[in-house]
């Protein structure tokens, strides 16, 4: 099998989608009518980049709508797990997709594709087989299952060059400590959505919590 090389103009977006926001919020959609305003009230609340997982049916559609109604704001898709998904993000406007993990055939299309693959990695193996392929920007998941920032400090040494976005079970009381590592771009999370607040339809604690965690980093000078 040939090998594809990631083109520069995916990388440098890739780049520029992680630069656009330190926080992410990985989102899933339970139900439709939650879409709009869950958007609004984490732009809202200062986020730039929003990760709409397709961990339900509802997941292209908000892409889609989300698309349309915030175009200032960075809107793709995670839990892609297949190329069939993949190829359906594009087609639904995602901007950007992020797997849980890697395989080959995601790779060598990602490298070409129209939206940027943000592919996900938990060992050095795997980081090494993007890594051949052109990819200096991971996701790490699920982090603190994997090693957490021991492990992403440890990644540093050998890859240096190599920028990550570490998910799950990251925390608004932790997050600060990924985003302190040089290798850490931003960090990803669903403390963002609180079930609590999406279950009441609370949009302002929404707001509240993405206001609240962004001014938290930034407080510390991240």
């Amino acid at each position: 099998m040939a090998d594809y090389q990631l083109s520069v103009s995916l990388k440098n977006r890739m780049n520029q989608i992680l630069d656009a926001s330190p926080l992410i919020p990985v989102i899933t959609i339970e139900d439709p009518a939650q879409v709009v305003p869950l958007g609004d009230a984490l732009v809202a609340g200062g986020l730039r980049v929003l990760e709409i997982t397709l961990r339900t049916p509802h997941g292209l559609d908000a892409i889609s709508r989300l698309r349309a109604r915030h175009p200032d704001v960075w809107i793709g898709a995670g839990t892609v797990a297949t190329l069939d998904q993949y190829r359906a993000v594009e087609d639904a406007g995602g901007q950007f997709v992020i797997t849980p993990g890697l395989t080959r055939e995601l790779l060598d299309y990602g490298s070409r594709a129209t939206a940027p693959l943000l592919p996900g990695v938990a060992t050095l193996s795997e980081l090494m087989e993007g890594y051949r392929l052109g990819y200096r920007a991971f996701k790490f998941f699920p982090a603190e299952v994997a090693g957490g920032v021991a492990a992403l400090k440890a990644f540093g040494g050998p890859f240096g060059d190599v920028r990550f976005c570490p998910t799950g079970g990251i925390r608004q009381a932790t997050a600060s400590d990924y985003l302190a590592l040089a290798n850490v771009a931003a960090v990803g999370g669903t403390w963002l959505t609180p079930e609590s607040a999406l279950s009441n339809g609370d949009w302002q604690v929404v707001t509240r919590v993405a206001r609240d965690s962004l001014e938290a980093i930034r407080s510390l000078g991240t």
